[in-house]
C-alpha cells in the first residue's frame, strides 16, 4: 500500500513542473504591464524601471521562471504586486473559505444525487427515474448565477431566513458562518448532484444486471440489503472518481458563486489578480489548485484500493 501511493507521489511531481511552466507561461499573455498598474497615475520612468529591477521583469523570462521555482521549493510563492502581501499569505487567508464552501457543497450534492441515482436505478423506467432525470437536466441546465439571484430574492428578501451575503469565519461564529454559506453551497451542489445522478444511476444500472445480484435476490435477502449492501457497495467506485474531480473543481474556485454572495475565496481572489495584473498571486492561486486536484486524484486512488478488495489483493 505504501509503496502504491510512493509511486503515485512520483508520478505527481513532474506533473506539477509541466504545470508550473505552463503557469508561467501562460500567465505573461496576458495583456498590459503589471509595472505600470502598480505605479498608479504618476508614471515617473525611474519608478518604472525600479520596480521592474525589484521583481526582475527585465530579466529572460527562463531566468524569471528559474526564480519563481527556487522560491516555490522553499514555499515562498512571491510577493503580490498590487498588495505587497506574501502570496502564501492571501492564499492562507483563503483557503479555508474556499475548503468550507467546497464541503458543504459535496455534501448537498451527496445528500441530493446519489440517492437519487440509486433510485432511479432501482425503478428503472418509472416515473421516479423519469422525475430523477428530469431533476438532473435541470440541475445541469440552470445556470448557478441565476439560481443565486433567485434563492437571494426568496430566501433572504421575502422570507428573511438567511443572509444574502457576506461572510463569517467558521471558528469565530460557527452557526453564521454556516448560515452565510448554505445557499451558495446549495447552488453548487445543486449542479453537481445533477453529475453524480447520471454517474450513480449509470453505475448501479450495470452491477444490478450482474449475476451475483440475481443469486443474492434468489437467496432471499431483503431488497435494502441487495441494493445497499451488495450493489451500491460496487457501483461506488467510479462515483468515487468524478466526487473527487468534481472537489477539485470547487478548490479552483466558484467565481460567479463567490461573487454574488460577496464570499471571498479563490474565485475571487484569482479575477481581482487577472484584473490587476498581479502576476505573483495568479502564479500561486493556480498552483495551488493544481496542487489541490493531484492531492484530490491521489485519494481517490487509494479510496479505490481501500473499496476494491482486488486491488487490495493486487497490491
Amino acid at each position: 500500500m505504501y509503496s502504491y501511493i510512493g509511486k503515485r507521489l512520483l508520478v505527481a511531481i513532474p506533473t506539477l513542473l509541466i504545470i508550473s511552466i505552463f503557469v508561467f507561461s501562460l500567465q505573461k499573455l496576458l495583456p498590459g504591464d503589471p509595472v505600470l498598474a502598480m505605479a498608479g497615475e504618476e508614471r515617473d520612468p525611474q519608478v518604472l524601471e525600479l520596480l521592474r529591477e525589484k521583481y526582475r521583469l527585465n530579466d529572460p523570462v527562463i531566468y524569471q521562471y528559474g526564480y519563481w521555482l527556487q522560491g516555490v521549493a522553499r514555499g515562498d510563492l512571491g510577493v503580490s504586486l498590487r498588495t505587497n502581501q506574501p502570496v502564501l499569505t492571501l492564499v492562507a487567508e483563503k483557503l479555508p473559505v474556499t475548503i468550507q464552501l467546497a464541503v458543504m457543497s459535496m455534501i448537498f450534492a451527496f445528500a441530493i444525487g446519489i440517492p437519487m441515482g440509486i433510485l432511479a436505478a432501482v425503478k428503472k423506467n418509472t416515473f421516479i427515474d423519469f422525475l430523477a432525470n428530469i431533476v438532473a437536466l435541470c440541475g445541469l441546465s440552470v445556470p448557478n448565477f441565476w439560481l443565486g439571484i433567485m434563492l437571494i430574492l426568496l430566501v433572504s428578501v421575502k422570507l428573511h431566513w438567511l443572509p444574502a451575503s457576506g461572510y463569517q469565519p467558521f471558528f469565530e461564529d460557527p452557526w453564521r458562518s454556516i448560515q452565510t454559506m448554505l445557499m451558495p453551497s446549495f447552488v453548487l451542489g445543486n449542479a453537481l448532484a445533477a453529475t453524480l445522478m447520471r454517474h450513480t444511476r449509470s453505475s448501479m444500472l450495470s452491477v444490478l444486471s450482474a449475476d451475483y445480484i440475481r443469486t443474492a435476490r434468489a437467496k432471499g435477502l431483503p431488497e435494502t440489503a441487495v441494493v445497499l449492501q451488495h450493489s451500491f457497495r460496487n457501483a461506488i467506485l467510479p462515483v468515487v472518481t468524478v466526487s473527487a474531480l468534481l472537489f477539485g473543481e470547487l478548490l479552483a474556485g466558484a467565481v460567479l458563486t463567490e461573487q454574488i454572495f460577496t464570499i471571498p475565496g479563490f474565485g475571487k481572489l484569482i479575477v481581482d489578480a487577472v484584473f490587476n495584473r498581479d502576476y505573483a498571486v495568479v502564479q500561486g492561486v493556480v498552483l495551488c489548485t493544481a496542487v489541490g486536484f493531484i492531492a484530490m486524484n491521489l485519494i481517490a486512488d487509494i479510496l479505490y484500493v481501500l473499496l476494491n478488495p482486488r486491488m487490495r489483493a493486487a497490491l
